[in-house]
């Protein structure tokens, strides 16, 4: 038996923020055990907490229900979370580092508030499908859209805030641009307080709306500056149209892009893989 617990994260109700699930004690599961137990949990994504590598805390091994992530917003959060309430991992001077795929991501933790500083976002500025994902989108013509790798691939842009929450999507012609060209897709729209709006979409089986996204939100942010020379600090809300209620905290400068948020434990427990 191993210890186990499920965060919801970008949230401290329980049910209205995303739900990652942890295994605090991965060490000695193969690849294929791993993959295994995150298909069967069917949560977008479910962790691995092993020994660091290096100078890390801890190693993380993030695994959607299909496939392995380099990194991935809400499971680093919700994994650095879980390890500070098991108690596993005490923050020095209210940092913690942890280890994954993409490499070495600094967290701070400040008055409950877990914060990660994202890796490096590479841009490419002319992505292929532009043509036909307007025609996904019903006619709407998202506003400079931009290939950015924040883990995962997403193609991002911005619309208006009325096109955002009134959009319909061709889910089969959205699915056919996953599948030939590579990315995710993560829209975003900026409301009269400055409040960024955002909603992100995967595949699987079917097209699937992310509750509440770190990397998608690190897509943003990435786009912000890459076409708008944003820098500076702002609230992002994602998840109403799935019945969540994600809040989080982004800052963007020349170096650096942070994206934070508050998590609370659902489950205890033990699990047996």
């Amino acid at each position: 038996m191993r210890s186990f617990a499920q965060v919801d994260v970008f949230t401290t109700e329980p049910g209205l923020g995303n739900p990652v699930a942890v295994v605090l004690d991965g060490s000695g599961l193969s690849t294929e055990a791993m993959q295994r137990f995150a298909a069967w949990t069917n949560l977008s994504e479910t962790t691995f907490v092993l020994p660091p590598s290096g100078e890390a805390d801890y190693r993380v091994r993030i695994f959607t229900p299909t496939s392995e992530l380099p990194f991935a917003g809400h499971p680093t959060i919700g994994t650095c979370w879980a390890v500070l309430d098991a108690g596993l991992v005490k923050p020095t001077d209210g940092a913690v580092t942890q280890e994954c795929a993409a490499g070495l991501v600094p967290l701070t933790v400040t008055d409950g508030v877990v914060t990660f500083t994202a890796p490096v976002a590479e841009i490419r500025p002319e992505p292929g499908g532009l043509d036909e994902l307007a025609e996904a989108l019903s006619g709407v013509r998202p506003h400079a859209p931009t290939l950015v790798n924040a883990g995962p691939p997403w193609l991002t842009a911005r619309v208006t805030p009325a096109e955002l929450d009134s959009l319909t999507i061709d889910s089969g012609l959205l699915l056919r641009l996953f599948a030939e060209h590579g990315w995710d897709l993560t829209l975003y729209a900026v409301d009269a307080d400055d409040v960024v709006h955002v909603r992100s979409f995967f595949p699987t089986d079917a097209l699937v709306e992310d509750p509440v996204c770190g990397s998608g939100n690190v897509a943003v942010a990435a786009h912000r500056r890459a076409t708008a020379g944003f820098t500076g600090a702002y609230a992002s809300r994602q998840g109403s149209h799935r019945g969540r209620d994600g809040h989080l905290a982004v800052s963007v400068d020349a170096d650096a892009i942070r994206v934070g948020g508050r998590a609370v434990t659902v489950v205890r427990g033990t699990v047996a893989i």
